[in-house]
């Protein structure tokens, strides 16, 4: 008969982050150790809040499986001798396996003969196992941050305070770092009272009656209903942070939503400053009218009940005050800083010790921006803001509202710029040329801020590969993957024409002005790597097939508009209603490319055609070259591949009647030669070697 399983590791508060990793990691050890132990389960739910981890079994054997497993030992060459004995690699392995010597067989696996023993093993009680498999599986848990306490050696994310294991109504046996397990959880820290947990199934139960949502679905969903209604009753929008509804979500067990006020002088202050320091310090939640314009109010959840509800709002809006007088002074301090005394203080902060102040980083902006809009043929006015807005995009970092709120960087810089004088499209670029800040953040909105995050984002990605600074694995302490994509985002998004080697090339000689530790050609090729991942996932997150894309990477990602273009053409025919007509094509083009490489040549001769489907071919293939090349200088993918389609009956009479390979030496070399030719236009479109049927 099968019992349910729970297990419950009571903790000091736990720092939100953390907590969602920590019971997704709890959840996924304990699905691993039931399979791995051979011990059949139903669904495994998991349960979490600020001061505990929880998992709850269903239908949990209460025997392990049985075992039959066969292994395979050395060939049989190995594991007998020449007299026809066991040899000591057999015997080893009969060892290894605990069978005896007589227990071994011979068996054919790919027409060799190998040495098996089959092991067989009768299931154990699952109860004489729970107690140290649970056990290792909460001692084997990691977290970003861990903790020692008392004289234990144990680390952990938080001080064990209690645990609950129970398999069915019988307690599990176990004690870590001083702690034994029970039946008895904890209820909330001031409304609730120990919980006596009389089976797993009640779990939940047991401890919402001592004011503990231990659910986090449940949970979640409680506080979105309370907010719901406070923004039905009130007639608000209540700005709900994905990110900030998780924090709250686990630092409240016993949630309940209310609201405060603040006095309204403070909204001449930017909105993005008050809903800042409301959402980064006391994890509030702003209030918005229908047109988006912050509101004199608040939303924040209690971890508590309604009782004395308004004497907690006085005491949450009183902290607020105090919050937003802080910001309303840095506010107005940073008012009395010019622009020019701000550019003067970057000398001073050290960016990087080997890539010199922000100062000196702002002088690289300023040059490769200026580069950039020289490149692309900027009119006077427009590259006058470019240079304007590159020169002064990081003055606002010496602010003391930056200082106290790091992520308003850019935010303020426009505020204070427009305040300042700047022109309307400078003030814009500055807070803009941190964009994309995230993954699916938007782009800039106008060219002069691209330009400027084009220019800072190749600046700080070919600055720190010349230092050896390679994202590898998991690290990437700078965010170049993020840097990379966002100018993958910009660069297309604005069909800025900028080959992705020139973008190398300009940031890579104003490094070399500074002199470079590495050679310029391995930097270059470092960066053809690390951007051509970038292209790959950018391509692969637009719902593009793998093999799709490699066919479309195949010819170079330096042009990324006509990457996109050949990736979006080649994925359409592909699977599109005419995949088995594109296919045919396909097939003949790939044939031309795979003697092709046999060419030594790609000079043609008409004159060595002994063959009319030579003729034929060569003619087509010149009659369709204008509409090809102008297709390729229009970066239509789809049109180039249309032009190379038109090919397919020319190709397909020439391989019927003509021996590419003839005796004739020149013969067969004119017959490649023009192949060749053929295939390198193929090739400017994609390697269709690489799509799978």
């Amino acid at each position: 008969m099968a019992k349910d399983l729970l297990l419950e590791i009571g903790l000091e508060e736990v720092p939100a982050r953390f907590v969602r990793g920590a019971i997704n990691q709890l959840k996924e050890k304990a699905e691993k150790w039931l399979s791995e132990s051979r011990v059949e389960h139903g669904v495994v739910e998991a349960f979490a809040t600020p001061r505990r981890l929880a998992i709850l079994v269903r239908d949990v054997a209460e025997k392990q499986a049985d075992s039959n497993e066969e292994a395979k030992g050395p060939s049989r060459k190995i594991a007998m001798d020449e007299a026809g004995n066991w040899s000591k690699a057999a015997l080893g392995f009969a060892r290894s396996q605990g069978v005896e010597p007589e227990q071994l067989y011979f068996q054919e696996l790919a027409g060799v003969e190998y040495v098996y023993a089959k092991k067989s093993s009768i299931g154990l009680e699952t109860a004489s196992i729970l107690a140290d498999g649970l056990s290792s599986l909460i001692t084997s848990m990691s977290f970003p941050k861990n903790m020692r306490w008392g004289s234990y050696e144990l680390r952990f994310v938080r001080p064990i305070r209690w645990m609950v294991a129970m398999f069915g109504q019988e307690i599990i046996p176990f004690e870590i770092a001083g702690v034994a397990t029970g039946n008895v959880s904890r209820g909330h820290r001031f409304l609730g009272e120990d919980a006596v947990i009389s089976e797993p199934a009640r779990y939940a139960e047991a401890l919402r009656e001592q004011h503990v949502i231990v659910d986090i679905t449940e949970r979640e969903a409680l506080i979105l209903k309370q907010l719901d209604d406070l923004k039905t009753e009130k007639n608000w929008t209540i700005a709900i942070k994905e990110d900030l509804l998780e924090e709250v979500l686990f630092l409240v067990e016993y949630p309940n939503a209310l609201y405060g006020t603040f006095d309204p002088s403070f909204l001449n202050i930017p909105q993005e400053v008050l809903i800042t320091s409301m959402r980064e310090h006391q994890r509030y939640f702003p209030v918005l009218d229908g047109n988006g314009k912050l509101l004199p109010y608040f939303v924040t959840v209690r971890n508590g009940d309604r009782r004395s509800i308004d004497l907690v709002s006085k005491g949450n809006e009183k902290v607020l005050r105090a919050r937003l007088s802080d910001a309303k002074f840095f506010y107005e301090e940073d008012h009395k800083l010019t622009i020019e005394h701000a550019l003067s203080k970057l000398e001073s902060i050290v960016y990087h010790e080997e890539l010199g102040t922000v100062a000196d980083k702002v002088r690289r902006i300023v040059s490769v921006a200026n580069a950039i809009a020289g490149a692309l043929k900027a009119s006077p006015e427009a590259a006058a803001h470019v240079s304007r807005a590159a020169a002064i995009c990081k003055f606002d970092l010496v602010s003391q509202m930056v200082y106290e709120f790091p992520e308003l960087q850019g935010i303020m810089g426009e505020d204070y710029a427009r305040k300042l004088g700047e022109s309307e499209q400078v003030a814009k670029a500055i807070n803009e040329h941190y964009q994309p800040r995230f993954s699916g953040d938007a782009v800039p909105s106008e060219l002069t801020g691209a330009i400027v995050s084009l220019a800072d984002k190749i600046d700080t990605i070919v600055g720190c590969f010349s230092i050896g600074i390679i994202p590898t694995g998991s690290q990437d302490p700078y965010a170049l993957r993020r840097q990379a994509a966002g100018i993958v985002q910009i660069l297309l998004a604005f069909d800025i024409k900028l080959g992705l080697n020139e973008l190398y090339d300009i940031a890579l000689s104003v490094h070399e002005e500074r002199g470079l530790k590495r050679s310029a050609d391995d930097i270059r090729k470092e960066l053809g790597e690390f951007f051509s991942l970038r292209v790959k996932n950018w391509l692969s997150e637009q719902g593009h097939r793998y093999d799709v894309v490699d066919a479309a990477m195949a010819p170079g990602i330096n042009d990324l508009l006509l990457t996109a273009n050949r990736a979006s053409a080649v994925g359409a025919l592909a699977s599109g209603e005419s995949r088995l007509e594109f296919k045919l094509v396909v097939e003949q083009l790939n044939r031309i490319c795979n003697l092709a490489g046999k060419a030594t040549s790609d000079t043609v001769d008409p004159a060595l055609f002994a063959e009319a489907a030579e003729g034929q071919l060569y003619q087509a293939w010149q009659n369709g070259q204008a509409a090809f090349q102008a297709a390729m200088s229009n970066r239509s993918a789809s049109a180039a591949i249309e032009s190379l389609a038109a090919l397919k009956p020319s190709i397909q009479a020439y391989f019927d009647s003509v021996m590419v390979m003839a005796e004739d030496e020149k013969v067969r070399a004119n017959r490649l030669a023009m192949l060749k030719v053929i295939a390198a236009d193929i090739a400017k479109i994609a390697d269709f070697s690489k799509l799978v049927w």
